[in-house]
């Protein structure tokens, strides 16, 4: 084991930094000696984000032989224990005894494959001057886990498929400066690449393959997940009922879910399984990141649980895979993006029901203290339609006038008179735009 983990520690320290697309990804600054948990769904792009911090720090002027990758995905480490993870700490400064007193930056892949990781982590980080980066599988490096096994010295990096503008740049389309400001002819290609976005989502492996080859492949990405993260994981008893609750979810996105309309339908069909049963399904499925929810924006507790939530795919590329309508379902799958890029700048969402009955998609709370409340809809042209979404913002501003309200379209809307206090923006301009709100 020793011999086998000096080898992978020089190989490791001599591998050359693979070709990535930079993600856009929040790295959360604080003072004091912290580990940062590379989480997300699987695919996503974890190990590849590690890369880019690696690199990072290159630039930065650390020395290369004080970033060490170790990724503990390997069938000869399948024996390893607790007890000898301390030999990857013991290698390395044999190996390179001057690192001694300076910082070293180790990257620790799949360590979660390890019983015990949290010990060798806490204590690396104690004993020695290090920057630490951890990343693995959500079904073994769940938020509620490190917050317990690493005593809060760990914080939490999220890893999404890309976003709309991480998509352009991996197609090398990325727009630079203001969108607005653009040429027609580029104008209107982003808008195509828009379509295309929600059509085929953002997962890295799957942009550019052909219709068939993405959807076996993002098939095989939920199943693997379901199996590995879920079932397997949580010793699920039932699986029966989970694979009808996530082809529920995943065929009916941005819709609202009633645990007790789903116990009933199951109930019908002869599947025995108990309300608090499904409960934990759909939190196990939150936890393996298949999906998102949102409740309903109240400060009372108990009208946030009676309420249905709002559940919404990981990734707008699922859609197509489960729904059965044969219909384009482009409203949703923008609703979806929407609801993701609101996570990606840090806001806590919710869905609003006004005390007049009117619905509007998100309420969100942005880390510095800004409100929005926010309409999405692909065409506004139909009077009635556009009436229909904008009566449903005034109304919710009666409750919460601090918000902004915006009305987020896919299709350029005509011209119109439209209340001062609300705004209309193109989706490919609010996709595109810097870390709006987010300060």
């Amino acid at each position: 084991m020793r011999d086998l983990i000096r080898q992978k520690i020089i190989d490791g320290l001599s591998a050359q930094i693979p070709d990535f697309t930079r993600r856009d990804v929040y790295l959360p600054r604080v003072s004091g000696r912290k580990a940062y948990a590379v989480i997300g769904m699987r695919r996503s792009g974890k190990t590849t984000f590690l890369w880019q911090v690696l690199e990072g720090e290159l630039r930065l002027g650390t020395p290369r032989e004080a970033l060490i990758y170790f990724n503990f995905e390997d069938e000869r480490l399948s024996g390893m224990t607790q007890n000898e993870l301390w030999l990857v700490e013991e290698e390395y400064y044999n190996l390179y005894p001057e690192s001694h007193g300076r910082r070293v930056v180790f990257f620790l892949d799949e360590i979660q494959n390890i019983e015990g990781w949290e010990t060798f982590t806490r204590r690396l980080l104690d004993t020695h001057k290090v920057g630490l980066f951890i990343s693995g599988s959500s079904s073994r490096l769940l938020s509620r886990e490190l917050a317990s096994g690493m005593r809060g010295r760990a914080l939490e990096v999220r890893i999404y498929p890309f976003c709309f503008r991480e998509y352009l740049r991996h197609l090398g389309r990325e727009p630079e400066g203001d969108v607005g400001r653009l040429p027609t002819s580029r104008r209107s290609r982003i808008e195509r690449d828009l379509r295309d976005f929600l059509a085929c989502g953002g997962f890295p492996e799957a942009v550019g393959t052909d219709v068939r080859s993405r959807q076996e492949l993002l098939r095989s990405y939920v199943d693997v997940a379901v199996l590995r993260d879920v079932i397997e994981r949580h010793a699920v008893s039932n699986p029966v009922a989970l694979r009808y609750l996530v082809r529920q979810l995943l065929g009916n996105p941005a819709g609202t879910f009633s645990i007790n309309k789903f116990y009933n339908d199951l109930k019908a069909q002869g599947i025995p399984v108990a309300k608090n049963t499904l409960h934990e399904y759909l939190s196990y499925l939150e936890d393996a990141f298949l999906l998102r929810t949102a409740s309903l924006d109240t400060r009372s507790e108990q009208r946030r649980m009676v309420n249905p939530r709002k559940a919404y795919p990981m990734d707008p590329g699922l859609i197509p895979i489960y729904d059965r309508s044969g219909e384009p379902k482009l409203g949703h799958a923008l609703e979806t993006c929407v609801l993701l890029e609101l996570e990606r700048r840090g806001a806590e969402v919710g869905y609003v029901r006004t005390a007049s009955g009117y619905e509007v998609d998100f309420h969100a709370r942005f880390p510095g203290g800004s409100t929005a409340l926010i309409q999405v809809c692909t065409d506004i042209s139909d009077g009635t339609v556009y009436e229909r979404e904008v009566r449903a913002l005034l109304e919710a501003k009666k409750e919460y006038p601090r918000a902004a309200a915006l009305l987020i379209v896919l299709e350029k809307p005509p011209r119109m008179e439209v209340p001062k206090n609300v705004q209309i923006l193109l989706a490919s301009s609010w996709l595109l735009e810097t870390q709006r709100f987010s300060e």
